[in-house]
């Protein structure tokens, strides 16, 4: 263990390292504000595309110069993983509680998987292999296969209410503003740390929403054993559209999660990244 510690010691004080990590958080800001996009598309009656990541990779590669947007955004969302990964190997140097800082270094791993993830999409859609829309049942194909294991329905709750939780942690973070704390606060002006606040407060806010709304159905989806209950972010954001007052609250999740793309802007700026 402390093997790695050192290793990823090493990486983290390389000036390649540290662009490569902002490279990632400027990649994941873009890919928000083209969700964000989706999401507004959704509110106003377009279902034609998925509203999530995957969608929004998918929309980008059609772009003219599309694929070398893709490629760049691969290179960001690798740096992005990188990040996480030496993050978690690492660990947080400001968490003295043993166990917050095990559930911190499993957050920084399961970040990494999610844009390793996005990664793998990222080059498919550059050697042509696109998955396109008929993937947007992706949530509720897992879900049903899990729901036939033994113990399946406990999983999927269990899953659900991780993601729940993670949820209401990330709209708590954004309530307190705690973010801030990993940002360079004495670099910025007043007006900066004042705008950058709003976006991370409203962006935090936004995906909380989005999260809840996730784990809520996967938790319905174990307690009904109906794997139909389950939903990505594509699906949150459409279960939200067909609500009492839904193209209003989704345009203004989605001018949330645009709030959260533009904060990525500035937290690859300002953001204090891992050392030894």
């Amino acid at each position: 263990m402390e093997r790695a510690e050192d290793v990823a010691g090493d990486v983290a004080e390389h000036d390649w390292f540290k662009r490569l990590a902002r490279f990632g958080m400027v990649a994941r800001g873009f890919l928000y504000l083209v969700v964000a996009l989706l999401a507004l598309r959704v509110a106003t009656g377009d279902f034609d595309q998925r509203a999530d990541k995957q969608g929004a990779l998918q929309v980008v590669v059609r772009q003219p110069m599309g694929k070398v947007l893709v490629a760049c955004l691969a290179v960001g969302f690798g740096g992005y993983m990188l990040w996480r990964l030496v993050e978690a190997a690492i660990g947080p140097r400001d968490e003295e509680d043993p166990r917050k800082a095990v559930l911190k270094r499993l957050g920084y791993v399961g970040r990494a998987c999610i844009y390793g993830g996005l990664l793998a999409t990222a080059v498919k859609l550059l050697v042509g292999a696109d998955e396109g829309s008929g993937r947007e049942n992706a949530a509720t194909d897992w879900t049903g296969r899990v729901l036939g294991w033994p113990g399946g329905r406990l999983l999927v709750g269990a899953v659900g209410l991780v993601v729940l939780g993670g949820g209401l942690y990330i709209g708590w973070r954004g309530v307190r503003q705690k973010f801030a704390d990993r940002l360079k606060g004495y670099e910025m002006s007043p007006r900066e740390r004042r705008w950058i606040l709003r976006l991370g407060t409203v962006g935090n806010i936004a995906r909380m929403i989005v999260f809840v709304i996730i784990g809520v159905l996967l938790v319905m989806a174990a307690a009904q054993a109906d794997p139909h209950e389950a939903v990505g972010i594509d699906g949150a954001l459409r279960r939200l559209a067909a609500g009492p007052f839904g193209p209003t609250l989704l345009s203004v999740i989605a001018g949330g999660l645009a709030a959260y793309g533009l904060y990525s802007f500035a937290e690859a700026r300002y953001r204090r990244l891992p050392t030894r």
